[in-house]
């Protein structure tokens, strides 16, 4: 079991990474957010349902595209402190045996 010091200093470790992140995620889409409000103060009351919907989830991915690109260059930087989790591999199904099928 871990120590209690140990812990803590890892989730301090984290808190301060997870802060620089916020302060890169915020600069890249910047513009979006600012692009969104200009759209959402220039449409009328009937234009914000609709097709005023589906131009607002548009900028929301291309501002989700933008949290991605910018999250992936740090990393390849080296910007990140914290390694990423290993992933398991997934266990392998059990083969059917002759080739036969199964009726469930």
């Amino acid at each position: 079991m871990e120590d209690l010091q140990t812990v803590a200093a890892c989730e301090a470790d984290q808190s301060a990474e997870v802060e620089r992140v916020v302060g890169l995620v915020m600069k890249a889409i910047e513009g979006d957010v600012r692009k969104i409000a200009e759209a959402m103060v220039t449409k009328r009351d009937d234009q914000l349902l609709g097709p005023g919907e589906f131009d607002l989830r548009n900028k929301v991915l291309g501002m989700a595209r933008h949290i991605v690109e910018a999250t992936v260059n740090d990393r390849k930087k080296g910007g990140i402190e914290v390694p990423a989790r290993s992933v398991h591999a997934a266990a392998k199904t059990p083969a059917l045996s002759g080739g036969e099928t199964r009726r469930s």
